[in-house]
């Protein structure tokens, strides 16, 4: 016995979903533990499985088709017809017929339809949870002249973004116009706050990272060092990188260690001693407002 597991990701461009792949990947396991040999249909961009419309139909005893809405359409009945010797089981489908009406499956597990509706397989689902990364970069600066990297700089965070599995969130610092929809300073905070992590070429994406226990990943884009590096160094904060010094090494380096437990720890530490100096900083401010007291 051999099943064909189909679903909105074997049609090229028909919006599958994170929870399509979530739900397909739990049907898979239900086969494997079933000792149940099976293939994936797959259309680009998914890569890997095979193609329904070219496999030979004959290898196949079972067709499955795996989450979304299903209805009677050409593209279900082209499908359908061409496995139509197969034993038909239907997964986490949102029946858009009436069952009584059409009903092309052996066996169905109806997420919603005419007669039931059942929690979504994806519950089901163990995905890996990579990091969620705030990035912030920082526009060219002029005032700096030739010193001024930032293209290199906000480059090389990309390349790092390219190379390892992270969920990005794209935030911008700037109230005047804001390019990402944030209004308030609050808004921008709460954002940076729930992070795992910030890549910044920013001095307020440093910052605001540590002053919330966020690890950040700063590079300074200024040649020579300029007012990141030296506000990383007020902070006590290790993870700042020189433009000029810069390897791909470096930077992955300094992305695993912002990722642990450690990197959390010594932002929260960095941010207590920071308020601290600050608190005392302010004595010193009221005190010269009274000088005579």
């Amino acid at each position: 016995m051999r099943t064909l597991v189909t679903g909105w990701f074997s049609f090229e461009m028909y919006g599958a979903t994170a929870g399509d792949l979530m739900a397909r990947d739990v049907a898979c396991d239900w086969l494997r533990a079933a000792g149940h040999e099976f293939d994936i249909a797959l259309a680009p961009p998914f890569t890997g499985g095979v193609d329904w419309r070219s496999v030979d139909p004959s290898r196949y005893t079972h067709l499955m088709f795996v989450c979304g809405p299903f209805g009677d359409s050409w593209d279900t009945q082209l499908l359908l017809g061409r496995f139509a010797h197969c034993r038909k089981l239907g997964l986490n489908l949102s029946m858009l017929q009436a069952l009584d009406e059409w009903n092309p499956f052996d066996f169905l597990i109806d997420r919603d339809s005419s007669r039931a509706e059942n929690p979504d397989m994806s519950l089901l689902s163990e995905q890996p949870k990579p990091p969620v990364a705030g990035l912030l970069l920082v526009h060219k600066q002029g005032e700096y002249g030739e010193r001024g990297r930032h293209d290199d700089a906000n480059a090389a965070i990309h390349r790092l973004i390219a190379a390892n599995e992270m969920a990005v969130v794209d935030i911008d610092t700037r109230l005047d116009q804001n390019r990402t929809g944030l209004r308030t300073a609050g808004e921008i905070e709460a954002l940076i706050s729930r992070m795992d992590l910030v890549l910044t070429t920013r001095l307020h994406g440093m910052v605001l990272a540590i002053k919330n226990g966020v690890p950040a990943l700063a590079v300074d884009a200024i040649a020579g060092g300029a007012k990141v590096t030296r506000q990383a160094k007020a902070l006590g904060w290790p993870v700042c990188l020189a433009i000029e010094n810069l390897t791909y090494p470096t930077l992955a380096k300094a992305y695993e260690y912002c990722r642990t437990p450690e990197a959390r720890a010594k932002a929260r530490e960095c941010a207590t001693a920071a308020r601290d100096k600050l608190v005392s900083l302010r004595g010193e401010f009221n005190a010269h407002l009274d000088p005579a007291s």
